[in-house]
């Protein structure tokens, strides 16, 4: 029997990233929790969904805020709540490794667990080389690097690491 919690997911799992829309916000890993509680109606349970922003001031927030509640909306929850998680905060290592291989499909290289951004050596999610150079620490959003692959020359966004 299937849980309110996994129906949740299952819709969340439908919101794709604003920055990076292959990715949905499930991928990422910015879902911190899914509670549901009873306290005001019983049947219609308050939703309250914890997300933790890939990095504080991101500016996807509030549009992933929207997309979240509209998405609940649509599926009947009505009372809904969604909190900011700033603590711990959010770790490319929460990203899944299903996120991170559809970062490679879309053609950004996925981030290791290093903590740093490598001078060279990103592996090109083009060619698979490894032979890469860092262009700039600052790529087409904040959160990624700019690297060029030296095989196949493409230019290619590295997802940082955080």
């Amino acid at each position: 029997m299937e849980t309110e919690e996994n129906k949740i997911r299952q819709v969340l799992e439908k919101i794709a990233d604003p920055e990076i829309p292959v990715l949905s916000i499930m991928d990422l890993g910015i879902i911190r929790s899914i509670t549901l509680s009873n306290t005001r109606n019983l049947d219609n349970p308050t939703v309250t969904i914890g997300i933790t922003p890939t990095y504080n001031g991101c500016p996807a927030v509030d549009m992933i805020n929207m997309e979240i509640r509209l998405a609940l909306l649509e599926n009947g929850y009505t009372d809904i709540r969604i909190e900011q998680v700033l603590s711990p905060a959010w770790t490319t290592d929460w990203m899944t490794a299903v996120g991170k291989e559809k970062l490679k499909t879309y053609g950004i290289a996925a981030p290791d667990k290093k903590f740093t951004i490598p001078a060279d050596g990103v592996e090109c999610p083009q060619c698979n080389a490894r032979n890469t150079r860092l262009i700039s620490e600052f790529g087409s959003t904040a959160c990624k690097a700019l690297y060029q692959c030296n095989e196949c020359l493409e230019p290619f966004d590295y997802f940082k690491c955080h």
